[in-house]
C-alpha cells in the first residue's frame, strides 16, 4: 500500500484526494493547507485522513510514499525539492515549475535520487486525447500539417502568472504528447488589458523542421467559453471540442489533392476530398483515475512516467521561451538555441 499526502486543498486538491481515495494500491494519510475552511472540508470529506497546517509535515511523515503538490507555481520547485530530498515520490501539478532551470534540477534530483517525478499533464490521460495520439501514431490522418486550438473564457485572472502559463500550458502539454515531432523555435504576441495584472490575452506559434506548425489561441476576457482543437493531416482531419458531452472526436475524411495541371495556368492544381465524417466512442473513465493508476504502477515498477519531469521540463522550456517573446513584441525564440546554451 503506497501511503499518498497531498500539499493544498483549494481547486485541484479535492479532486486528487477524491481520485486517490478510490484507487486501489494507494491511502491518502494526510492533506496539507494553511487555510482552516480547507482542513475542515477534508475532514467531513475524509474522516480517516490527517490535515495539517505545514506541508514540511506531510514531507516528514513516514506513512507518506509519495508528495502531491497542488499548490500555486511559485512554490512547486521548493515542496518538490524538499519532498525529493526526503526520498518521496512526487506528483507536481503543471507547470513544474516556475523555470527551466528549476525544472531541470528537479528532473536531475529525482534521477539521482531514483524516484518518480510526475507532471500532471492530465490531457494525455483523457480518452480523447489519447484516441487522437492513437490516430497520429498508426499514420491514419498521414503527414500533419498543423495543430490550431482556441482555449478562451471569462476570467479567472491568475496574479502570478500569465494567460500562457495558465491556459496555454494545457496545449503545449497535448502538443507534446500528441505530435510526432518536438517544436524547435516559438513566437508569441499578447496583451494585458488590466493594470498591474499580466497578459489576459496571447498567441503563441510553433516552429517544427518540418512544414508542421502549430497555433494556440488563449484569452481570459473571452465572452464564451471554447475548448476547440483542429488537426490536420494529408489524409484525415480531426476536431476535438473538450466541452461536447458525448462527440468529443470526430474525424473528416476531408483535404486536398495536388495534380499537375495546364502549364499555361498553373504548374498544380488543387482539388478537394470530401469524405465520411466518424466520431470513435471514447470511454467515460475520468482522466485523473487513470493517471493516478498509472502513477501508482511507475512508482511500483520503478518506470518512467509518461508525463514525466522531462515532459514537464520540455513544456516550461516553451512556456518561458513564449512568455520571453510576448515581451518582446513577438520575436521568434530559437528552442534549440536556449536549450544549448543551458
Amino acid at each position: 500500500m503506497i501511503g499518498i499526502g497531498v500539499i493544498g486543498y483549494g481547486y485541484w486538491g479535492p479532486n486528487l484526494v477524491r481520485n486517490f481515495s478510490d484507487v486501489p494500491g494507494c491511502d491518502v494519510v494526510a492533506v496539507a493547507d494553511r487555510r482552516p475552511e480547507r482542513r475542515s472540508l477534508v475532514g467531513r470529506r475524509h474522516p480517516s485522513v490527517r490535515t495539517t497546517v505545514e506541508a514540511a509535515d506531510v514531507i516528514a511523515d513516514p506513512r507518506v510514499d509519495a508528495v502531491v503538490i497542488a499548490t500555486p507555481v511559485s512554490s512547486h520547485y521548493d515542496l518538490a525539492s524538499a519532498a525529493l530530498a526526503a526520498g518521496k515520490h512526487v506528483w507536481v501539478e503543471k507547470p513544474i515549475a516556475l523555470n527551466a532551470l528549476e525544472a531541470s534540477r528537479l528532473v536531475d534530483q529525482a534521477d539521482r535520487a531514483g524516484l518518480t517525478l510526475h507532471v500532471d499533464h492530465t490531457f494525455a490521460y483523457t480518452t480523447a486525447v489519447r484516441k487522437i495520439r492513437e490516430l497520429v501514431v498508426s499514420d491514419a490522418l498521414g503527414q500533419i500539417y498543423y495543430y490550431d486550438s482556441v482555449r478562451v473564457n471569462l476570467g479567472l485572472f491568475q496574479h502570478d502568472v500569465d494567460v500562457i502559463w495558465d491556459l496555454a500550458v494545457h496545449d503545449l502539454s497535448i502538443i507534446d504528447y500528441v505530435l510526432p515531432e518536438k517544436p524547435v523555435a516559438v513566437s508569441a504576441t499578447g496583451m494585458a488589458h488590466v493594470p498591474g495584472e499580466p497578459e489576459n490575452i496571447a498567441y503563441i506559434t510553433l516552429f517544427f523542421e518540418s512544414s508542421l506548425i502549430a497555433h494556440v489561441h488563449v484569452n481570459w476576457l473571452a465572452p464564451v467559453k471554447v475548448r476547440r482543437t483542429l488537426i490536420g493531416g494529408d489524409r484525415r482531419m480531426v476536431v476535438y471540442d473538450d466541452l461536447e458531452p458525448s462527440e468529443k472526436v470526430k474525424v473528416y475524411d476531408k483535404g486536398i489533392t495536388m495534380r499537375p495541371g495546364d502549364e499555361s495556368t498553373y504548374q498544380m492544381r488543387v482539388g478537394y476530398r470530401t469524405g465520411d465524417m466518424w466520431a470513435p466512442q471514447l470511454d467515460v473513465t475520468e482522466a485523473l483515475r487513470t493517471e493516478g493508476v498509472h502513477f501508482l504502477e511507475c512508482i511500483a515498477q520503478g518506470t518512467a512516467s509518461l508525463t514525466d519531469g522531462r515532459a514537464g521540463l520540455r513544456v516550461v522550456e516553451i512556456l518561458e521561451a513564449a512568455s520571453r517573446s510576448m515581451r518582446e513584441r513577438g520575436r521568434v525564440i530559437d528552442l534549440e538555441a536556449r536549450r544549448c546554451a543551458a
